[in-house]
């Protein structure tokens, strides 16, 4: 990363954990190799933050230099606003700091001053109440960048898998309803680019499940394989994308099947999220593929109710600005 722009991290709701594992993640910045990166948070309350987890640490407002200089020995920060916040009490307040500096952070990222772009968590309930357009911060991300919601697609990551939803954030019941061919088609189109731009992968391996069990066995427990997903895996074979599928969701993430593939879509959020939350819990990384700029988020909650206590584990957020930094390598060297 040496001559590279520093990456632009925001803590997310400061009543959460976002700020102390900011912290533990500058104080681990040599063991970790972490790339530079600078904070949008006030320096009193990430000072603060990081004695509550035994860390020394100085916070030195990035205007009085550049943050990769500062990185090295103190945590580079801006700030929207001067105040401190009570760890595991979010109100009003800390919500509409979390989208300010968010929205700060978005134009960082976009206008060239930050390699890369790395969220800490939100409380999407309280962000609703203060506007109630904010979906998320994945969406919000997309309309900064002028790129269609249904474009910007989330993968989870880890050491063990790769993994993206067709779709989200839905009942189980609406999830017939919204899967398509054309959906499977434009978005694994999306992952395929972004294994080569961002992970340096020449022709990803894509490995499709399906919606049923046994992956419908010929039609007996469901049609959506015939219908939906075996048309869309024969378009993108035809366009060139190393696309293999229907599988079976049960056996497709076993030790011995993830080897074959660089990356699984599946149809649901549970059917991509729990394999990789029972591999991976501690270092997955949400990233947002489809986007004209990298960003990353540890793919956890605020959880406000160990904030402040020091026990927070850091992993996810070092492993989110790790992947965010090599990212935006990958994007620097073309």
């Amino acid at each position: 990363m040496t001559g590279a722009k520093p990456l632009v991290v925001t803590v997310g709701d400061p009543a959460g954990i976002g700020p102390e594992i900011v912290c533990e993640a500058w104080s681990r910045r040599h063991a970790e190799k972490l790339p530079p990166f600078w904070v949008i948070a006030s320096a009193p309350s990430m000072e603060e933050a990081a004695r509550s987890r035994g860390i020394f640490l100085q916070a030195i407002p990035v205007d009085t230099g550049d943050p990769c200089d500062i990185f090295p020995d103190a945590l580079p920060v801006t700030s929207t606003v001067e105040r401190s916040w009570t760890p595991g009490a979010p109100d009003p307040g800390t919500a509409g700091f979390a989208l300010k500096a968010l929205q700060a952070a978005l134009k960082h990222a976009r206008d060239g001053t930050a390699a890369a772009l790395v969220t800490g968590p939100v409380s999407k309930a309280a962000l609703a109440e203060i506007d109630p357009g904010f979906i998320g911060q994945t969406e919000a991300c997309a309309d900064a960048c002028g790129v269609p919601r249904e474009d910007a697609v989330m993968m989870l990551a880890g050491p063990s898998l790769r993994t993206v939803p067709m779709t989200v954030h839905c009942a189980i019941s609406e999830v017939p309803g919204r899967l398509s061919s054309e959906l499977i088609i434009r978005r694994a189109r999306i992952v395929a680019r972004a294994l080569h731009t961002d992970f340096g992968i020449a022709d990803p391996r894509i490995a499709i499940a399906g919606l049923n069990p046994h992956a419908g066995e010929n039609g007996r427990m469901g049609r959506e394989e015939i219908d939906i997903i075996a048309p869309a895996i024969a378009r993108l074979r035809s366009d060139g994308i190393d696309a293999t599928g229907p599988h079976p969701a049960d056996t497709l993430f076993a030790a011995h099947r993830r080897n074959t593939y660089d990356v699984a879509i599946a149809m649901y959020h549970d059917q991509a999220l729990v394999p990789l939350k029972a591999l991976d819990f501690d270092c997955g990384v949400n990233m947002t593929l489809g986007l004209p700029i990298v960003r990353t988020s540890p793919d956890h909650g605020t959880a406000f109710d160990i904030a402040g206590k020091g026990i927070a584990s850091a992993d996810s957020m070092i492993a989110a600005i790790r992947m965010a930094g090599e990212a935006a390598a990958m994007r620097a060297r073309g």
